[in-house]
């Protein structure tokens, strides 16, 4: 069970939060596409993919910064381990290089508001730069602007948004999610001898870009299929777990004996594999995740959830942070508009070699809010 201090309604590195950070000093080079302009203006990730100029990349580790810049970083919540795992890359990251790093989490996709204020509050703070999950895909445009308007450079980390005022999005293809899971479930199909096949979403929050970009390549996949798929339900909601083990049992009461798969965020999936335990419908309907976390990787392995694809939190966190530390050192000559991270898929036959670390925290690891490296002596 994880202990967080809460502020003003938003996690915060306070005393409580203070646990030792493990010392990550290499890593493999992390693999996925730089994009530069021109593109399309005030679009998403997947809009700067399909109109920038797209170069395969390879990000390795960056030199320690010459001095400890200050970085803020904005997450929506740490309900659930992928924003461990976000948590994990930025503080590892932060003391390899020699950075104070800052962590500030709103308390869910419901609290725009909490994040909004933070983020005006970050900008009087005078940080060095700044890096926002934004909650909402357009919402929070107006606050980034306004950092870049007082000169704080800004970075987007894994949560998409359509303003071009960042300095760099890192993030991956969310469409190429519900793409990939979506696909997946087509071989599967395949390999059962379903003609057709009746699948329930449980994307997460309406009107985050993660969300938006699930759905749609999940529809965009089915509608390329070679066999009938119906998707007879999408419920959105908060991605956390009593949200969303209600949503999965409205789905299940609905649409139980129809349905032949789930799809499920990273809160959702295991939500969805619980509810369909207690239904007695776990041997009848398999669950897929949008995405993975230590929960659904052993899910995975224990045959609760089928497969999962992967966005690899761990490895944005490190390239985001990589980044800022690049741009203020100004070792970049030209920065790309969007970094995206290739995405992977999980499932049995994979799992056994399949390299987590790159994507999800240690099991033993406790979410750390906050690092300043005077202190760590």
């Amino acid at each position: 069970m994880l202990a967080f201090c809460v502020l003003a309604g938003l996690v915060s590195a306070s005393p409580c939060a203070a646990q030792p950070i493990p010392a990550v000093q290499s890593y493999d080079r992390i693999v996925g596409f730089s994009i530069y302009p021109p593109l399309k203006p005030n679009g998403t990730a997947d809009d700067a993919l399909n109109t920038g100029q797209v170069k395969p990349s390879y990000f390795g580790m960056a030199e320690r910064a010459s001095k400890p810049w200050r970085i803020a970083f904005l997450f929506p919540h740490i309900k659930d381990p992928y924003w461990v795992g976000c948590d994990y890359g930025v503080m590892t990251e932060a003391k390899r290089l020699g950075i104070a790093a800052d962590i500030y989490v709103a308390d869910g996709y419901d609290d725009l508001k909490g994040q909004l204020r933070k983020m005006n509050e970050l900008i009087t703070e005078k940080y060095d730069a700044i890096v926002v999950s934004p909650i909402d895909l357009v919402a929070n445009n107006p606050s980034i602007a306004k950092a870049r308007a007082q000169g704080i450079p800004v970075f987007e980390l894994a949560n998409d948004s359509t303003s071009d005022d960042f300095n760099i999005k890192v993030t991956t293809s969310l469409r190429g999610m519900g793409e990939e899971a979506m696909r997946w479930i087509i071989r599967d199909a395949q390999k059962r001898g379903l003609k057709s096949i009746n699948i329930g979403l449980l994307p997460g929050p309406q009107g985050a870009g993660w969300v938006t970009g699930e759905v749609e390549g999940t529809q965009a996949a089915a509608k390329k299929a070679p066999l009938d798929i119906h998707i007879l339900a999408i419920k959105y909601g908060d991605s956390g777990r009593i949200p969303q083990s209600q949503l999965a049992e409205q789905l299940i009461n609905a649409h139980g004996k129809k349905l032949d798969y789930i799809l499920g965020c990273t809160g959702c999936a295991p939500a969805a594999s619980a509810r369909l335990k207690d239904a007695g419908l776990d041997k009848k309907i398999k669950v897929v995740a949008y995405d993975l976390t230590r929960e659904i990787a052993n899910l995975i392995k224990t045959g609760d959830i089928a497969a999962s694809a992967d966005t690899k939190a761990v490895s944005q966190a490190r390239v985001v942070t990589s980044a800022v530390v690049n741009h203020l050192e100004k070792r970049t000559a030209q920065s790309p508009h969007t970094i995206l991270i290739k995405l992977d898929m999980v499932d049995p036959a994979n799992y056994a070699h399949y390299k987590f670390d790159t994507s999800i925290a240690p099991d033993d690891f406790v979410p750390v809010f906050s690092y300043n490296p005077a202190e760590d002596k």
